[in-house]
């Protein structure tokens, strides 16, 4: 059966529609034309939504502005393709100077029509230039449910950071191809609102006028109830930038009974060094939420299962644990951050929560949850987790040397306070398998914003620079790519340990081992001599192939050196592969009774 177009356009209008009304669009001003049918009929079912016509487009903006600047609400503004979005410009300058929510959705012919002389087409991209605070282009509607849930996520999330210094004009970009109308019957399926709700947080449906935050004046007047249902903490790289929120995350752990994944770049896995001396030991209550083995504890299959949350509350950028995040898609979450940085790769989230951690931390302290601990939940994780830290440990006795003890021998020798910046790839998702037994104070590094394996060295010497002594994990790959910063060695404070394995073998765990030339186009081996390369730049080397020759280079002078480290790449693939098949079929507590 051919597709229906023009059900496909209603439905990709629908979802979009959803999203911008679950994040507080209350008022459409549209003006007429054939290429925003579909908007116009999606907004028709959607009863949230007060539709104004107004022919004249510059009129329907400036309309608009008011709207917003009388209820401090967004506003949308609908126009069909063409020169009738240019008329809006004037308004939106106005709307950037004052700080205004007007989302602006202009239809568009599809993109294949652009600068091809079709009529009622121009590029209507980036139309408005910066005075927008975000534009998306977002393509042609797609029937699939995944695309459903982003152009709908789309719209949530635009609205929920479009808040504070943030607040201004947001363009949609939205090419429909023809028919414009459905053909037949086409159902329009119910809105995907999240059901769940966190009042003393996020408010109630109903108060669009003032967004939710966390006022001085919601702290006054909030329920503290969290949802109802078994919650986790994700805390993700950058959730905490000092002690202070690291503890903060901890308390709020502790206040609500949940359990918090830290994520190894995240700052609360190991603990922060204060800027000063605390006032008291860190408590011991506090660091008991804290779980790590949450990677291997995925590979079981049953204990996946057994210890899926129902909602999440997540701080910080993506997991560096791939399989955490596949294991987390479809929960409702609420992202907790100050409104200038957003994560979601997963388009789940239900709300945004505006504080910092001791923001939120001070206000969860401030009165009381009626609601007790799930003192069973918090025993699933903990009983899983320490079995999967005793299997770790006897794989490590068993096994033949490789990263995973080298990683344990190196966070040993770290001095307490000192730092340790871990390249992308294979090198942090090796650190955040192996990295259980450190307790003392460290600073850990990692570029994960894009996760790229470039300007690693470079990246070492700045943080050596700005006065932190910090040691480097680089891969051999990582290390070649950044070559130029190694005439910036007289900046380093302490060792750069490379490990070389022979290429990129994270493509090795990857779909991508066993096509063809997989060695020359994917692994991608690296031949330069790294001794050599240090030597010529005044660097000391230093080669490690046991477990022996790592102690001595450890524990040797704190000085800027390279220590290469060669490892048995396909030794190091199976003894991995043998520690999660151990995991997978090993019973855990916390998996369902038989």
């Amino acid at each position: 059966m051919d597709e229906d177009i023009g059900c496909l356009n209603l439905r990709w209008s629908l979802a979009l529609l959803d999203g911008l009304i679950q994040g507080g669009l209350r008022q459409l001003v549209l003006s007429p034309g054939s290429r925003s049918t579909p908007v116009v009929l999606a907004a028709q079912q959607r009863p949230e939504l007060s539709l104004t016509p107004i022919l004249d487009e510059r009129s329907a903006a400036f309309f608009a502005l008011g709207l917003a600047r009388a209820s401090g609400a967004p506003i949308g503004l609908l126009a069909t393709s063409g020169s009738a979005p240019a008329h809006w410009y004037p308004a939106v300058i106005e709307a950037a100077h004052w700080g205004l929510a007007l989302v602006l959705l202009s239809a568009d012919r599809p993109p294949l029509s652009r600068n091809t002389g079709a009529s009622q087409t121009i590029d209507q991209t980036r139309l408005f230039g910066a005075f927008v605070r975000e534009f998306h282009d977002i393509g042609l509607p797609h029937a699939d449910a995944n695309s459903l849930k982003a152009v709908r996520a789309l719209g949530l999330h635009m609205l929920l950071r479009n808040r504070g210094r943030r607040a201004g004009p947001l363009h949609i970009n939205l090419p429909f191809k023809e028919p414009l109308i459905p053909a037949g019957d086409c159902l329009p399926g119910e809105p995907q609102a999240q059901a769940l709700q966190w009042p003393f947080l996020l408010g109630t449906p109903k108060a669009t006028k003032h967004p939710p935050g966390l006022s001085n004046q919601d702290r006054n007047q909030a329920s503290i109830e969290p949802p109802s249902g078994r919650g986790l903490i994700l805390c993700g790289p950058a959730s905490a930038g000092d002690a202070k929120d690291a503890r903060a995350l901890l308390a709020c752990a502790a206040r609500l009974g949940l359990p918090l994944l830290a994520d190894p770049l995240s700052g609360v896995r190991f603990p922060c060094p204060p800027d000063q001396p605390l006032a008291e030991p860190p408590d011991e209550t506090l660091q008991a939420c804290v779980i790590r083995h949450y990677d291997a504890l995925l590979r079981n299959t049953d204990v996946a299962n057994a210890l899926k949350p129902d909602w999440i509350l997540r701080f910080g950028l993506a997991p560096v644990s791939k399989s955490l995040g596949q294991w987390l898609a479809g929960i409702p979450s609420w992202v907790v951050n100050t409104g200038e940085h957003w994560c979601d790769p997963n388009q789940d989230a239900c709300g945004l929560i505006q504080a910092t951690p001791e923001e939120l931390a001070s206000t969860l302290a401030s009165g009381p949850v009626s609601r007790q601990p799930d003192a069973d939940w918090i025993n699933l994780w903990h009983l899983a987790e320490e079995q999967i830290q005793t299997l770790a440990n006897t794989h490590l006795k068993k096994g033949s040397w490789c990263e995973a003890q080298f990683i344990q021998q190196l966070l040993q020798a770290i001095p307490p306070g000192e730092g340790l910046l871990c390249a992308n790839s294979l090198p942090i998702r090796q650190l955040d398998t192996w990295s259980y037994s450190r307790q003392e104070p460290l600073w850990l590094f990692g570029n994960r914003g894009v996760s790229g394996i470039d300007g690693q060295l470079s990246t070492l010497a700045g943080l050596n620079a700005a006065g932190t002594p910090t040691w480097g994990l680089l891969g051999d790959l990582s290390f070649c790519h950044d070559l130029s910063g190694l005439l910036l060695v007289g900046e380093l404070q302490r060792p750069v340990v490379v490990i070389n394995n022979g290429g990129g073998r994270i493509f090795d765990y990857l779909p991508q081992r066993g096509l063809a030339d997989f060695e020359r186009y994917w692994r991608t081996p690296v031949t330069p001599d790294l001794g050599a390369l240090a030597r010529s730049f005044g660097l000391a080397h230093q080669l490690v192939r046991n477990a022996h020759d790592a102690t001595e280079a450890l524990s040797g002078p704190l000085t800027p050196r390279l220590i290469e480290v060669q490892i048995d790449a396909e030794h190091s693939r199976h003894f991995h592969l043998g520690f999660w098949q151990a995991v997978a079929r090993t019973p855990v507590s916390g998996q369902p009774a038989p």
